[in-house]
């Protein structure tokens, strides 16, 4: 995809909702539903004038701190509010290290393999679920895409808080019922089970964090541990597995890293795989903010009839 003069990026730009007015000096004004929000990104290195006029009236504002973290400056915001990404809806709410729950990014990723779900549902017909497995899920973002599609989703996440809101996410998107099963453990301890006893997926969506610690103090470094683990999850698919979606926030990890290391996982399956910045687009001055990146493996028979 490719807008003024950015190449080979993917863009979420199909959002109604949600919009990245103006980005300044360290600082991004996004407007989330009927509000609008300053925080902090560290890939906004310009300074500008700040001509957008939520700049001076904003309904929260997350400061840094020059110690670490930081806190919330609020002005007229309520505890807790819904956007919705065509038929998703999603509850948002301020909390620690300036996160909403929900990271608007993704939505392109969500468009892509929405896609693959539902031709690969549709050739299956009433035969076999395609089964998903979203590591690292967060408040199911990905989840609840993956559902509406219709996927039969296994949602893991080490955070029994997130796993909650998840689970409200999708209540909110109409799939309170839908065949999703919600997991609160640690992620890799989850798919070593899962690989003993059998079970086996047509595609993996992971979001790992930069850095973490597991429920012993186990200490989680992607730079350090994504290969192993990437590595592991392939043992947990199909022999003709549908897709794996790796996303990364890491600025080391460039998206040609990404693709080797899908390449040299996936490989066997045949297939192929892809890898790039993901972005949003600026209302203001038209440009693109970039927000990691993502790598995609697409199976041989995706999209086939």
């Amino acid at each position: 995809m490719t807008r003024d003069g950015v190449n080979n990026m993917w863009i979420a730009e199909n959002w109604k909702d949600y919009e990245v007015l103006d980005t300044s000096d360290g600082e991004k004004l996004e407007r989330w539903g009927d509000y609008v929000l300053i925080r902090p990104d560290p890939q906004i290195i310009w300074k500008k004038e700040k001509k957008a006029q939520g700049w001076k009236n904003p309904n929260a504002h997350y400061h840094r701190s020059s110690r670490g973290g930081g806190e919330w400056e609020f002005f007229d915001l309520p505890k807790q509010w819904k956007i919705s990404y065509g038929e998703l809806s999603f509850n948002l709410q301020p909390f620690s290290f300036k996160h909403t729950g929900l990271f608007p990014e993704q939505a392109v990723n969500w468009d892509w393999f929405s896609r693959l779900i539902k031709q690969e549902v549709a050739r299956r017909g009433e035969k076999e679920p395609v089964r998903v497995l979203n590591l690292f899920a967060y408040t199911g973002g990905a989840t609840v895409a993956a559902a509406a599609a219709g996927a039969f989703v296994t949602h893991v996440d080490a955070a029994k808080g997130m796993v909650s809101w998840a689970k409200e996410n999708a209540a909110a998107s109409g799939l309170a019922n839908a065949p999703i099963r919600y997991i609160v453990d640690d992620c890799q301890k989850f798919v070593e089970r899962e690989i003993r006893r059998g079970n086996r997926y047509d595609a993996v969506i992971m979001d790992p964090p930069s850095y973490g610690r597991g429920p012993k103090g186990e200490i989680w470094k992607i730079e350090d541990n994504i290969h192993d683990f990437v590595k592991l999850c392939t043992a947990v698919l199909k022999e003709m597995p549908l897709f794996f979606l790796l996303n990364s926030y890491t600025t080391g990890l460039q998206p040609a890293v990404l693709k080797y290391l899908l390449d040299l996982e996936l490989g066997r399956f045949g297939g192929k795989a892809r890898a790039e910045e993901i972005g949003l687009p600026v209302s203001e001055d038209g440009l693109v903010l970039p927000c990691g990146a993502s790598g995609r493996w697409e199976g041989s028979q995706a999209g086939k009839p």
